[in-house]
């Protein structure tokens, strides 16, 4: 079922924080953004935790997530799904994809690669050139060849992909001439993100994702896995990021903006749903909860730009009680 044929569908859209580190006021923006899309359609809101890059998942951030969106006065329908308590479509959809020939063993290290294949500009990640590829029949030959375990990787077709949003403007990715066959599963057996996400949407039937433009790129690499899979594309939805006010990105390190640090502390979240709704340019009062907002939403309204958020905003969102 391609885009067209999902927007058909009643919509069902997600919130698929990581807890690898604290949600902040630009997280707080875009999972409002999201929630507001699909409820204001009559759609519903699943909520995904995505937790398998254990080695930065955070003691304690899946509850502070929780919490922190509980405070933030969303909901979701259905039981909450973490990633890493149940891998078992990926496992398939790896099996598959490896036994098919559409995904392939790769002995290569990051140092090998990045020696072979400089970044291109703009990008941390240099383009695999195809080392591995026709290399080995199996895991198992490639492990037992060179003393390494493999990583499994995905064979991109040349060419363009034209993803079509809902919100920016299309544009065409060339993942094999940018990044070339990208990973599916890591060399330690962690599952890739983009592997993850194009199952696991799939699993939760989510048909629309609205997210931040900083993962536009993503879509065109997930869009090659679910081809590849046979499941669905989704719409997509990029929306500008919210900056501080030096124009930086917000991080997770910024405890000061964080929600659990707001959460703690006391601070209204009415009031910080009221931002988000002043920033898209939304019919509000000085404080509201995301319920009230609903029936005026319009994601036309929506500016084109990042969305500054100010020191004199942290201050009377910490102020709020």
């Amino acid at each position: 079922m391609g885009s067209a044929a999902a927007s058909k569908l009643r919509p069902v859209g997600r919130l698929a924080p990581s807890p690898t580190g604290r949600l902040h006021v630009g997280h707080a923006r875009t999972f409002l953004l999201a929630w507001w899309h699909a409820r204001s359609r009559g759609g519903r809101i699943v909520l995904r935790l995505e937790d398998l890059d254990t080695t930065r998942v955070k003691p304690g951030s899946v509850e502070s997530t929780l919490a922190d969106l509980t405070w933030l006065g969303l909901d979701w329908d259905g039981e909450v799904l973490l990633q890493s308590a149940d891998t078992l479509a990926m496992e398939s959809a790896c099996a598959g994809l490896l036994a098919s020939g559409q995904a392939y063993p790769c002995v290569c290290t990051r140092g090998e690669i990045r020696a072979l294949s400089a970044p291109h500009a703009g990008e941390e990640e240099p383009r695999y050139p195809g080392t591995c590829r026709g290399r080995f029949r199996s895991l198992e030959e490639a492990r037992a060849a060179t003393g390494r375990d493999p990583a499994l990787r995905l064979r991109v077709a040349d060419g363009p992909v034209r993803i079509e949003d809902g919100f920016a403007a299309a544009r065409d990715f060339d993942v094999a001439g940018d990044v070339g066959d990208f990973v599916l599963r890591r060399r330690d057996g962690a599952f890739a993100y983009q592997l993850a996400v194009a199952v696991d949407d799939a699993r939760q039937g989510v048909n629309e994702v609205l997210r931040g433009d900083d993962l536009y790129s993503s879509a065109a690499r997930q869009w090659h896995v679910q081809e590849h899979l046979g499941l669905p594309h989704p719409r997509w939805w990029h929306v500008p990021l919210v900056l501080d006010g030096t124009g930086e990105r917000l991080a997770k390190r910024r405890d000061s903006l964080s929600l659990e640090s707001l959460r703690l502390s006391g601070a209204d979240p009415r009031a910080l749903v009221a931002w988000a709704a002043r920033s898209a340019h939304l019919p509000c009062w000085p404080r509201a909860t995301p319920q009230e907002l609903l029936g005026g939403f319009d994601l036309a309204r929506l500016p084109r730009e990042p969305v500054r958020f100010t020191d004199q905003d942290a201050a009377a969102l910490a102020a709020a009680r």
